[in-house]
């Protein structure tokens, strides 16, 4: 459903928003490791939601990323995609056709509407803070 940037990246947030729960900026290193995602794929990743301010980058000795509570509640799971993945998850044809519309759908298109319609409906009212108290919690898991 999501590229693979766009779940690593979502996985890194998810890391990062933990540690700030717990008043730490998370490495690089750290979060690679503990999002389950290769180093470099996650810098780069990052760099790019820093460069939208979803997420903080900070360097030197004490650096590394961190959220603050408020951008956890403000930024949403559809912010991320849009950011990574662009809105292609939202009007895209389901078996890929170049175009699709109610005036002229693919074989998919009525059924596929609804799914997408839903998705976008728990991507928009999912934050980043819902998802790390799930994790922080352990309710929830990033790897296995």
């Amino acid at each position: 459903m999501f590229s693979k940037a766009c779940e690593h990246g979502i996985k890194a947030i998810i890391y990062i928003a933990t540690q700030s729960l717990q008043g730490q900026r998370a490495k690089i290193g750290d979060v690679a490791i503990n999002s389950g995602s290769p180093g470099a794929f996650t810098a780069k990743v990052l760099g790019t939601l820093t460069k939208y301010s979803i997420v903080n980058s900070y360097t030197g000795p004490t650096g590394g990323f961190d959220m603050s509570v408020k951008q956890m509640r403000q930024t949403k799971m559809s912010d991320i995609v849009r950011v990574i993945d662009g809105d292609n998850i939202y009007n895209g044809c389901g078996l890929g056709l170049s175009e699709c519309n109610n005036d002229q759908p693919c074989p998919m298109h009525d059924k596929f509407s609804k799914v997408r319609a839903g998705i976008k409906e728990m991507l928009t009212k999912t934050t980043v803070y819902d998802l790390a108290k799930g994790l922080q919690e352990g309710k929830t898991v990033l790897i296995r």
